[in-house]
């Protein structure tokens, strides 16, 4: 997800590592970075001038605070560099939001009509929104006013049947203005507390399609008209938001297929150059896949920050609070087994696909990029041709049993040590940082401070539940694993120097 821009702030924040302070210069420098970045996102010329001069004007008028406290009370060193990236976060939530994911009610119910070109996938976020609003305590009923496609009733009635949440449709020859309206009477007079409408696309804007949805609009007054969007589109999806808002006062956009696009300007130019706000993301294939869109947290993804309040508001919904606490706790005092590992990867895979879990930790954004879902399934397949015991105490596989659990997964010898090494050197790093305190603060919400920007001297943050997944999938950690461990090297290197000089003195 929007690669291309990441890689373009990465490039600018290379440049100004080692700056001992922001000049005209290496400001100039490290913004032909991002401008090329954006400009290759399909970010439009004109939001993209706006946004790099007020980053300029910034980095070269504000007075860079060197020292400041985390949240723990800590005081960390702040570099020029991490002030300009601090500006870069403030300045694309700003271009991307303010936005309010609620969504509004009228005539006691929540009402939402979709519109958008055909293909942008309207017919899936509808059954994706009725699933949303089910999750708020409401009542949907979904309404196939898409009579042109062919199948699109029948796709809308699949998607329903497999979410429990009726569909009306209209008669043979009934008009989509007219369906829609005896909906409405239906939803109020059987009790639903939320109607979701799938209107008709076309594959260019037209006049006809305008006309029908604006009969839409006065025929039920939906609370909230929500234009989809193919983020694959790339500039034309602004062009599209900006024609659908000249003739229709929409509430908002739901940008799909993010997740499909390493460019994606849309994202960070449709509420610059239109108005309209992103509400939704929708990130995948699967009915649930509906993300409610944050621009703070798109933000600190793009700049490789992750999201942690996205991750976890995802992870509430597949943990049981009381007994992540108690796993967290066992876990950070390095008493767990590959049962365990078992349970946090299954949990891991209830919130999509690695790749996007990943990308929302902070620090794990390289690691994103090469974990693969596939090695979940190996390493399960090793996991469960153990035995109880193998599981609860590792130590116990010996070369024969080893032999024994590759026969039994179709796996090697080496695959089944180095997965039983990797898991050793995992729980002796998770009960060192469990001592040592930094895990439970970044547990407890101790984020880097000014805004989540990675400011040097912090704990790495985990995923609730405290494990590194990532140090499972062929031995590669996160940077925060690889400087806790960097940093005891160094302190033990130290320590044997002055003990040397010491020796040396006393003879």
């Amino acid at each position: 997800m929007l690669e291309t821009v990441t890689a373009g702030f990465k490039n600018a924040t290379e440049r100004l590592r080692g700056v001992r302070e922001l000049s005209e210069e290496s400001i100039v420098d490290a913004l032909r970075d991002v401008r090329m970045s954006l400009l290759e996102a399909d970010v439009d010329l004109n939001v993209t001038r706006s946004f790099l001069a007020r980053v300029k004007e910034r980095s070269l008028g504000e007075k860079i605070q060197t020292r400041v406290r985390d949240r723990a009370g800590h005081k960390i060193r702040v570099t020029p560099g991490q002030h300009f990236i601090k500006i870069c976060e403030e300045e694309l939530t700003e271009l991307m939001g303010p936005v309010d994911p609620s969504l509004a009610s009228s005539a006691g119910m929540v009402s939402i009509m979709l519109a958008g070109l055909q293909g942008v996938g309207k017919t899936t976020i509808a059954a994706k929104l009725a699933v949303h609003v089910k999750k708020q305590g409401k009542k949907p009923l979904l309404v196939a006013a898409d009579i042109y496609r062919p199948a699109a009733v029948d796709q809308l009635k699949t998607l329903g049947a497999s979410i429990d949440v009726p569909v009306h449709h209209g008669e043979e020859g009934e008009l989509p203005p007219s369906i829609c309206a005896a909906a409405f009477a239906r939803a109020k007079s059987e009790g639903f507390s939320a109607i979701i409408y799938d209107t008709a696309g076309r594959l260019a804007i037209d006049d006809d399609l305008m006309t029908e949805l604006e009969d839409i609009v006065a025929g039920v007054a939906p609370a909230n008209k929500l234009l989809v969007c193919d983020a694959l589109m790339g500039r034309d999806a602004v062009n599209v938001a900006s024609a659908f808002a000249e003739r229709i006062e929409l509430d908002g956009v739901v940008l799909t297929k993010l997740d499909g696009d390493a460019r994606g300007g849309a994202a960070l130019a449709v509420k610059a150059v239109t108005g309209v706000p992103i509400k939704f993301l929708g990130t995948g294939e699967t009915v649930d896949r509906l993300e409610e869109f944050r621009p703070e947290g798109l933000a600190s993804r793009i700049l490789g920050m992750g999201d942690i309040v996205g991750l976890v508001k995802d992870f509430e919904e597949v943990v049981d609070e009381k007994e992540a606490e108690e796993d967290a706790a066992r876990i950070l005092k390095g008493r767990f087994g590959l049962d365990d590992l078992l349970k946090q990867m299954r949990m891991i895979q209830k919130l999509g696909p690695l790749k996007d879990v990943f990308a929302k930790i902070p620090m794990f954004g390289e690691v994103a990029d090469k974990v693969d879902d596939s090695e979940l399934v190996k390493v399960e397949s090793m996991i469960q041709s153990m035995t109880r015991n193998e599981r609860s105490n590792p130590k116990l596989i010996n070369k024969s049993r080893a032999t024994r659990i590759a026969k039994g997964c179709g796996r090697t010898v080496s695959d089944i040590e180095g997965l039983v090494s990797r898991f050793m050197q995992m729980r002796k790093m998770m009960g060192a940082m469990g001592k040592q305190g930094g895990m439970l603060s970044a547990l407890g919400g101790g984020a880097p401070a000014m805004g989540g920007a990675p400011m040097g001297g912090g704990a790495g943050m985990m995923p609730p539940g405290g494990m590194d997944p990532a140090m499972m999938f062929g031995g590669r950690s996160s940077g925060a694993t690889k400087k806790h461990t960097d940093s005891k090297a160094r302190k033990s290197k130290r320590k044997q120097q002055r003990n040397a000089r010491k020796k040396k003195r006393k003879k």
